[in-house]
């Protein structure tokens, strides 16, 4: 499955924005589908993820953002309010058969949309 994100842009600090991720070809179907964000000279870090074992979220951004899918099982979705702009970042989404230990891991995953980027500007 290839995966496409969208819905990046620039906002400002309290704003909202909502991301996307469209799979091209297939379902997710059970498998674990995430968010991961990536700024500029930092690693790549976990934002949130929905699998078979439940719903998670990185801790700099619980309660103010919400993954979420599609009824039709092919787009994952990524609610960000409150923003901040520590929240600047390229966001991608990600998919994979990933075992539990992994769900907030990079390695966990084996399929990667090519990001959107989120600019929060204060």
């Amino acid at each position: 499955v290839q995966l496409q994100a969208s819905g990046g842009g620039l906002v400002s600090a309290g704003g909202s924005l909502r991301l996307s991720c469209a799979a091209s070809g297939r379902t997710f179907g059970n498998k674990a589908t995430a968010w991961f964000r990536q700024a500029p000279g930092k690693e790549r870090e976990f934002v949130a993820v929905i699998s078979r074992h439940g719903t998670y979220y990185g801790d700099s951004v619980r309660g103010r953002f919400f993954i979420s899918r599609g009824n039709a099982g092919s787009t994952l979705y990524l609610q960000m309010d409150s923003l901040k702009p520590e929240d600047t970042a390229v966001y991608l989404c990600a998919t994979g058969n990933t075992i539990y230990s992994a769900l907030k891991d990079v390695e966990g995953y084996t399929q990667w949309g090519q990001g959107t980027l989120v600019t929060v500007s204060s």
